[in-house]
């Protein structure tokens, strides 16, 4: 493919895994590595590193839209930061021994599976538009772990109390460590452990996932760059188009409903589950 076509297509590509990306929480990495190696060709190791590339992107260009708008919650994400970065260095260490192991489809076979556990547990709160009050724990009440959003499609301020801090920090290691190890960020995780174990509203916890996976990718996009799997050319025109994607996400996102926002999140991720499992078992 001749090299000016290939960026014109990354950039296009990448605007559209941005956009995704940042109206999920996932980060656009879990979005932009599978059609990477499906459309593009590329290794697994180099998309991965790419990944991080991508989810720095999309966090650095949504995460000041979306303080702006009062859905991030900051205090709560830098608590939860201390169980992720950790995770995250984990992970990534465990990819490149992985990959010089020659195991790069079992990679892929892990990913997909992942990306399927997590849809049954995000069907269970299909129709919770707003989570239930519930009592909170001592840490996250000795911490401050409540705030309140104003929500543009129900028209009123949305009060919330964050619960089960702990069991959260448990959740949120193991998200470091598959965003270590996939280069997605582990939105996927993040976003489920803030809107069910802490009881977050939907756009509440898509916005605060978007906080966090830049941090947790910096810590991941270290060891893959040193290990030489970020790929410059693949690399630049994904983070220009994941940037651009991402902005018009988090322009949308604040008037959307937290249900639309399920109904997005979830067909992208089968799809993808399913591409990747397929790939990695060498049959698409």
């Amino acid at each position: 493919m001749d090299l000016a076509l290939f960026v014109v297509l990354l950039l296009l590509v990448a605007v559209l895994a941005g956009l995704v990306g940042s109206l999920t929480g996932l980060g656009g990495g879990v979005v932009m590595i599978p059609l990477l190696v499906v459309l593009f060709g590329t290794s697994v190791p180099v998309a991965i590193g790419t990944g991080f590339v991508t989810i720095l992107a999309t966090s650095s260009a949504t995460g000041a839209a979306y303080v702006r708008d009062h859905l991030t919650d900051i205090r709560i994400g830098m608590f939860l930061e201390i169980a992720t970065v950790p995770g995250a260095l984990v992970g990534a260490t465990a990819t490149v021994f992985l990959t010089h192991a020659n195991l790069a489809s079992e990679l892929l076979i892990a990913l997909g599976i992942v990306l399927l556990v997590t849809i049954p547990i995000s069907l269970s709160r299909w129709n919770v538009e707003i989570p239930p009050e519930v009592r909170q724990g001592p840490v996250a009440h000795r911490l401050g772990l409540a705030g309140e959003y104003h929500d543009r499609f129900l028209g009123r301020e949305v009060p919330y109390r964050a619960a089960r801090a702990r069991p959260a920090l448990g959740v949120m290691f193991s998200a470091g460590v598959v965003s270590g190890m996939f280069g997605i960020g582990a939105g996927v995780l993040k976003v489920l452990a803030l809107e069910r174990s802490m009881n977050l509203p939907m756009k509440v916890a898509t916005a605060t996932s978007n906080f966090m996976i830049g941090v947790t990718a910096a810590a991941g996009a270290g060891v893959m760059l040193a290990a030489g799997y970020v790929n410059p050319v693949v690399a630049a025109p994904v983070a220009i188009g994941t940037a651009f994607g991402a902005y018009l996400g988090s322009r949308i996102l604040p008037g959307l409903q937290n249900r639309t926002v399920r109904l997005i999140f979830l067909p992208v991720i089968l799809v993808l589950a399913v591409e990747v499992i397929l790939r990695g078992l060498g049959v698409a």
